[in-house]
């Protein structure tokens, strides 16, 4: 690492421009990582919170994917798949829009229908009563005990529940005989069945039994509305970033390397070796991403702090050193092309031209 320290001290301007670069690339990639989970918490949160192992769709039409939007099933499907071996707990979800009214005062929701006493409600709920989204509630100043009004009945707020979204609105949970009753459920007994299930649970023979199209937690959420194409989107865009930072770390030390190619060839005809300057190039190219990679994460860290309390932002530690990490290798992959030219110098050739 001697001869890359000596390069870090002396082309400091450099070396600072590059790692301001890698800083930016870190911080935009941790920060769209950070969005990336946090809007799509408010897609799926409320399916993801019902602790079901499997879910039953309404069998969609050929050559179509199953989809909440689309999926309807029956109380008779409910109870065939609850007698189904291996079917720990079963209870079919409704799942509609609403409007929540309090005051002459409407605020779009996503009603869910739920057996108050089953596994998927949030809290134990009995008819007339309403359990929101807490977000939902501290915006409209609701607390428990307000009555509202959805689907032009009185209902009262039992209970509060965090993060509880369905497709980027908040949710309001009831029991499914008052479901049943709002005018947006448009006849339809249930959307989905959720279920717990053991390793005795055949999905295929289940599904072809009932007639409806089983799938598990992932085949769930990629079944709501545009969470499949938003996420992709999303973290397309994060891996263009991770692209861009090899490139660009490649593109440094590849002319660097040029710029010092009669210093390499120095070293080599003093008897350095091709393995100590690769080790030495290499060790240069670290610290230089651990560097700015480094300080980009933890400002995008603190910078999504902030950032939380006025968009769907969360950062978790997957989505905080996974990008890191892969910064990191990728901008190893990156400086390891320049390596070529370290491999490749010729020392007699390189000391004959520069005389």
């Amino acid at each position: 690492m001697f001869l890359s320290i000596r390069d870090l001290r002396f082309a400091k301007g450099r070396f600072a421009l590059m790692s301001v670069v890698l800083f930016l690339i870190s911080l935009m990639v941790v920060m769209l990582s950070g969005l990336t989970a946090g809007l799509g918490n408010q897609s799926i949160a409320a399916v993801k919170n019902l602790g079901a192992t499997s879910f039953a769709f309404g069998a969609p039409a050929e050559g179509q994917q199953v989809s909440f939007t689309d999926s309807q099933v029956t109380e008779q499907q409910g109870r065939a798949l609850a007698a189904t071996p291996g079917v720990d707990a079963a209870t079919v979800i409704g799942i509609a829009p609403a409007r929540v009214t309090v005051d002459g005062r409407d605020v779009s929701a996503s009603a869910f229908g739920v057996d108050g006493s089953s596994f998927a409600a949030p809290v134990p709920l009995t008819p007339g009563e309403l359990a929101v989204n807490r977000e939902l509630a501290q915006d409209n100043d609701w607390t428990v005990g307000r009555t509202v009004e959805l689907g032009g009945r009185p209902f009262t707020v039992s209970a509060l529940v965090d993060d509880s979204f369905y497709s980027h609105q908040s949710v309001v949970w009831l029991d499914r005989t008052d479901w049943l009753k709002l005018p947006t459920a448009g006849g339809s007994e249930g959307t989905v069945v959720a279920m717990r299930t053991s390793s005795g649970f055949d999905a295929n023979a289940a599904a072809a039994a009932t007639g409806t199209a089983i799938t598990d937690e992932q085949g769930a959420i990629n079944a709501i509305g545009s969470y499949t194409s938003e996420h992709g989107s999303l973290l397309l865009m994060q891996g263009m970033l991770l692209v861009v930072s090899a490139l660009v770390v490649g593109a440094f030390f590849t002319i660097w390397t040029i710029q010092r190619g009669q210093d390499l060839a120095v070293l080599k005809a003093v008897g350095a070796s091709t393995g100590y300057l690769l080790r030495d190039a290499l060790g240069q190219g670290l610290v230089v991403l651990v560097l700015g990679a480094g300080l980009g994460t933890l400002a995008a860290v603190g910078l999504g702090a902030v950032a939380s309390t006025a968009v769907p932002f969360t950062l978790t530690a997957t989505g905080t050193f996974l990008p890191f990490f892969a910064l990191i290798a990728l901008g190893m992959l990156g400086a390891t092309a320049a390596l070529t030219r370290i491999v490749s110098v010729d020392p007699l050739t390189a000391l004959g031209s520069a005389r």
